[in-house]
């Protein structure tokens, strides 16, 4: 993220702009200059997130205790230093750095890929920095992690990095920590790096733009048009390609070539063009094209806060405000609810829907040959659908809709798929949005939570469900509905699900990070990420409903932890019995059997039959499984039914036929199609 190549250059071409800092002291300093504030640090949550998922294993869905301590310890760390933390996240992808994010999304589609294929290769998660994803749904949680840690937490209703600027600018913070060269170029407090943190000394890296001004001759205010000239998320390199060729070459013919020239070069291109006479204003100084100076006019502007103004610009564009496309769908007094909650990050997807109507969803650790389980945007999109029925209007010609970006094996993510909203398989009236979301009455409060089972088609289940606590209930919803709409899960995979949910609920962080597995199952993987996606679904649907439970009460490390699922679904599948599953507890056992008959009687009741398939594991030769390892006599073989059509393996419920088109590519199998349009999307 961030100004193409300037984090390099500031790092090995003008190492005199990275400054080592100690936190402590600049705190220090902070509050004897400003003795009316304290020491705040703004962080970039979206930046920070490879640092704090330290845990050593990440493939399996998330080690999500473990996270949460992690997450406690760099807040104590700082709160120790006299520093307070405030934290943002990105709430919304604006339109013009759209191709940006596409373009991400599909490289690491393929990193993905090349995980799967180290798996099946190794029977273990690659240990290469380069083959790394992090955990499904790591963004969306953190905010609710550190919400639930006392922190002050904001989610964006526009660009992050713009509201984070801003925010840091007029509450006088002390920096912002993150790892996004675009800090270097606002006009605003210091930038402060995350990937040179060391929390044992709290010392870090300040990159200065007063320096990089300095040795580049200039100006804070050109900072911007140099962001743009280099490459950033909203001009990209190739529109800004003729210009920097130019500037490049003119500055080789002085100096030749040298370390760090493409950023000397467009410097002084900007200081031999920079307005000097009377009637020249802006950009049009410089030797443009009119693509480009309305490239780097808009590129600008992105960079301005309020109050600023730029030399380059001839004036100033006012700031879009922020249109509900919804609004005249939804009363009023709910779009003002969904928009204070979002931006105090308390709910998820609300906001989105109503305001942008586009939702999008990034990478999930999916395999692209794997023809039993659908991929988690296919699978969850009846969902979705119900979801956005109990906000919008359900017409016959489909003139309201969502657009969803949504990342799969398959998808070239061309155009979003618009998705139209649907009814709840409800016997009563369609729910009072306005009693779910405001009244307190102990009737709404069970309308509530019927609404919300409605929306995973489980309605009828209102009443039995009252028996178990809020993380159970998410459990049997989530296996519940992959049951049914998979028609694939055995009962040795609902076993798994069941056995880790009830066994997370008594185990420390301590005991969960010592778990070890003897392999990882490629399918396993997918399960769990298939889970942990789907908590997100059951946050927008509890947000949805207006809050029927807790929001801490459905978090992962409340439900899940990967490791332990993996390690229960190599068992389970080894013949292990559930008494040996539930580790010789009864009352652990005894809270396990009640869970899996209701899953198994909810599934009876809509025509699924779940039945006991051990999978025969086969792993390379060249790491043999420890039989013991595994609880099992003889060493397990794989079946592998990939080449079978997908179309013969699948029967389920799962609402294919409105757009989504699995079929497997000669030589290329297993990959997931878009219908070039829904049925139901306009030419």
């Amino acid at each position: 993220m961030g100004v193409k190549g300037l984090q390099y250059f500031m790092e090995a071409c003008c190492p005199g702009t990275c400054v080592p800092v100690d936190l402590k002291q600049m705190a220090e300093n902070h509050v004897k200059d400003h003795p009316d504030s304290n020491a705040t640090v703004v962080v970039d949550g979206m930046a920070c997130l490879r640092y704090w998922y330290r845990c050593q294993a990440w493939v399996h869905g998330g080690q999500w205790q473990e996270y949460m301590h992690i997450l406690q310890e760099f807040i104590n760390a700082f709160t120790a230093a006299g520093i307070r933390l405030v934290f943002f996240f990105d709430g919304t992808v604006e339109e013009q750095k759209r191709a940006e994010w596409v373009k991400r999304r599909l490289r690491v589609n393929q990193d993905i890929a090349r995980i799967f294929q180290h798996i099946k290769a190794h029977n273990q998660q690659p240990n290469s920095r380069d083959l790394f994803c992090l955990p499904s749904g790591i963004a969306t949680f953190s905010r609710f992690a550190l919400k639930t840690l006392g922190q002050e937490t904001w989610c964006s209703v526009r660009e992050g990095d713009y509201e984070i600027a801003d925010y840091s600018l007029s509450h006088n913070c002390m920096g912002i920590l993150g790892q996004d060269t675009d800090f270097v170029i606002y006009n605003t407090v210091p930038y402060l790096s995350i990937s040179k943190l060391n929390l044992d000394n709290m010392t870090t890296v300040l990159l200065s733009r007063e320096t990089l001004c300095q040795v580049l001759k200039l100006h804070m205010s050109d900072l911007p048009l140099l962001a743009c000239m280099l490459g950033n998320d909203i001009v990209s390199e190739q529109q800004m390609q003729r210009l920097r060729n130019s500037a490049l070459a003119l500055y080789r013919k002085k100096h030749g070539q040298v370390q760090g020239d493409k950023v000397f070069a467009v410097a002084d291109f900007i200081n031999v063009h920079r307005p000097r006479s009377e009637g020249t204003f802006g950009v049009s100084s410089l030797p443009l094209i009119e693509a480009e100076k309305e490239a780097l006019e808009k590129g600008i502007h992105m960079y301005l806060l309020p109050g600023q103004m730029s030399p380059w610009l001839q004036c100033r564009r006012p700031s879009p405000e922020s249109v509900c496309l919804m609004a005249k769908y939804v009363p009023h007094d709910i779009l003002q609810a969904a928009k204070e909650k979002h931006k105090r990050a308390e709910c998820f997807m609300i906001y989105n829907v109503l305001y942008d109507g586009v939702v999008d969803c990034s990478n999930t650790l999916e395999d692209e040959d794997e023809f039993e389980l659908p991929p988690q945007a296919i699978l969850y999109l009846p969902v979705r659908e119900r979801i956005y029925g109990l906000f919008l209007p359900i017409q016959s010609d489909c003139s309201v809709s969502v657009n969803e970006w949504f990342v799969f094996p398959g998808n070239p993510l061309k155009e979003p798929n618009r998705v139209t909203p649907k009814p709840l398989n409800h016997p009563k009236e369609p729910p009072d949005l306005m009693a779910l979301w405001f009244r307190t009455y102990p009737e709404v409060k069970r309308n509530q939570v019927s609404t919300l089972l409605g929306v995973f088609d489980l309605y009828d289940l209102t009443e039995e469900l009252q028996q178990f606590d809020s993380p159970l209930i998410a459990v049997f919803c989530l296996v519940t509905y992959i049951a049914i709409q998979t028609r694939r899960l055995s009962l040795e995979d609902i076993d798994a699900y069941l056995c880790q949910a009830v066994c997370v609920r008594f185990k420390s962080f301590t005991q969960l990070q010592q778990l070890r597995t003897p392999v990882v199952d490629p399918r396993a993987v997918q399960l769990g990420s298939l889970f942990v996606r789907g908590l997100t679904y059951l946050n927008a649907a509890n947000s949805a409903c207006g809050f029927p439970f807790p929001v801490g009460e459905l978090m992962p490390w409340r439900t899940f932890d990967g490791l332990l699922f993996h390690s229960k679904y190599l068992k389970a599948h080894s013949g292990c019995p559930s008494e040996e599953l539930l580790e010789g507890n009864p009352s652990w056992t005894s809270l396990y059997l009640s869970v899996r008959e209701l899953v198994l009687g909810a599934c009876r009741r809509r025509g699924v039959s779940v039945h006991s398939q051990p999978r025969r594991l086969q792993y390379s030769e060249e790491r043999p499984v420890d039989v013991d390892d595994l609880n099992r006599e003889r060493r397990p073989q794989l079946h592998h039914t990939g080449r079978q059509e997908f179309s013969q393996l699948h029967r389920g419920p799962v609402h294919y036929q409105q757009g989504y088109r699995p079929r497997p590519r000669p030589r290329e199998r297993g990959r997931y199609h878009l219908a070039p349009r829904w049925p139901h999307s306009q030419s």
